[in-house]
């Protein structure tokens, strides 16, 4: 039995309108929840995710299951144009931003996929959570701020060797402590 994401992917290859309706179903709710949370503009969300849809109709066949799900390229498309039109802004300050995402998902076709997303975002919460303050202000502001190491550097007011080292050691801890290789110590 085909999923649905898989028979979405189909019907976009074949360039069905029915295709983007049912990716729109599926995950619309999450894509303006990512995009607002960005931008901190309803309307602009909106923009982005019309365009984010449109963009993901047009190159679905670019999409590879080898590296990730519809989902996480989904909110990787619409993270990316989000920061983009946040960078366009002339004159406007950049938001300190949250690293974990409130996700709406109003999708209720399957069950277990909402039970096993909520349960994959408690543990990255958890394991942010654990993390010293500089590693996780340093993994915020690369990764929702999207500002480059350099930037981060700048305006933690320290060298980029260690901007560069947090970011490496906050990565390997949370990579290790979710897939269960270690327990929790405090850093």
């Amino acid at each position: 039995m085909m999923s649905s994401d898989e028979r979405i992917l189909e019907l976009l290859g074949q360039a069905s309108p029915e295709g983007i309706e049912l990716l729109y179903d599926r995950y619309g709710a999450l894509a303006f929840t990512l995009a607002r949370r960005v931008l901190d503009d309803e309307a602009a969300a909106e923009d982005v995710v019309q365009e984010s849809f449109l963009s993901i109709w047009r190159r679905s066949a670019t999409f590879d299951p080898r590296r990730g799900s519809l989902r996480t390229w989904v909110c990787s498309i619409v993270r990316h144009r989000a920061l983009d039109r946040l960078r366009g802004r002339s004159g406007r300050a950049r938001h300190d931003l949250p690293l974990e995402l409130a996700v709406e998902h109003t999708s209720i076709s399957d069950t277990w996929d909402q039970v096993s997303e909520q349960l994959e975002r408690d543990a990255v919460r958890r394991a942010l959570g654990e993390l010293s303050p500089e590693q996780r202000q340093t993994l915020e502001l690369a990764y929702y701020g999207g500002y480059s190491q350099s930037d981060i550097s700048s305006l933690m007011a320290v060298p980029l060797g260690t901007v560069k080292g947090r970011t490496r050691l906050a990565l390997r801890r949370l990579r290790q402590v979710l897939e269960g290789r270690v327990a929790w110590e405090p850093t």
